[in-house]
Order: C-alpha cells, then structure tokens, then sequence
C-alpha cells in the first residue's frame, strides 16, 4: 500500500492505492489530506470492496499507516519498509505501478474535482489491467462491490467487445 501526490494547478492531491501479491490493484482512494482518516478510510473501502481482510499489509514509512492498520486491521502485521532494501519485503512493486497512472495524468489537464478524479482513476486502473491480459473476475476493482457501477459495466463491456474482436498478425 502506498500513496503518491498529484497536482491540479497548485492544488495537491494523494492518491492512495493497494496492490496485492500478483500485483493486481486492489483499489485506488483520491483524498485531498495526506493524514491518519484518509488511511483509514482507504482501509475500510479497500476490505469493504474486496471482502478481504489482509495477513499481512507492507507500507513506507509514513506515520498514519500505524495507527489505520492497527484500527482496520487488527490482526494484520504490518511491515514498514521501504524502497531500497537488499533483501525482504519492499514497496518496490507499488511504486512501479503509479507510472503508467502518473505519465498518462501528465500529458493532461490533471483531476480537477476529486469525484471525477476517482471514477477516471478507478477506470483507468480497471482497463489497465484488462490491457495487461486480466480478466475481469481477476482484478478486485473490476470484479467487487458496485461503488462505481456504471464504470464497471463500462470495462465489462470493453472486455466483452475486446473477445470478438480478432488480432492482427
């Protein structure tokens, strides 16, 4: 688990996001805090959506993720680590998962209402991994409890569409 900044003018955002072993996206939470309640709230959709409660969550370093896992996930062990280690637990792999995100938020005028930005980022997150060979019973943001159905029936429909299309050799 991990959170990574975004900027609409001078406007900072945090986006949260949780991927799991295989490195499938759990879920994506956009706040306008970087704080303890942003934590937990991310928590609690990320179980509620999934239906999961972890063994095990692997964060950074940043203070709030203390006390969220130990209030929403009682009996999850924490791992604080970082990204340079030589060997064991790192947030290596989620860190390499906000670069298609960040470099596609780049070339664009960013997220400008922070609902906007979460049903983009929800969607992005759910056709990059149909685009990366998932299924859309594989990937918890496309399969888990409707917050967003319609972007849901939206990569559905891309998925079922992308079926009964044939590849060009």
């Amino acid at each position: 688990m991990d959170e990574v900044f975004l900027f609409r003018k001078n406007q900072k955002r945090y986006l949260y996001r949780a991927i799991d072993e295989d490195g499938v996206v759990v879920d994506v939470l956009l706040r306008e805090h970087r704080d303890t309640a942003s934590a937990e709230a991310f928590f609690r959709l990320a179980i509620k959506r999934t239906g999961v409660i972890p063994d095990e969550v692997v964060t950074d370093h940043h203070q709030p993720y203390v006390k969220a896992v130990a209030t929403t996930c009682p009996g999850a062990q924490h791992i604080r680590t970082g990204l340079h280690r030589a060997r064991g637990e790192t947030t290596k792999a989620i860190e390499r998962s906000h670069v298609p995100m960040r470099d596609r938020l780049r070339n664009s005028r960013g997220l400008k209402r922070i609902e906007t930005g979460q049903h983009f980022l929800e969607g992005f997150e759910a056709v990059r991994h149909l685009r990366r060979g998932g299924s859309p019973g594989a990937g918890h943001l496309v399969c888990g409890p409707a917050r967003h159905a319609r972007v849901r029936e939206v990569v559905a429909a891309i998925h079922a569409i992308g079926h009964g299309l044939r590849r060009w050799p």
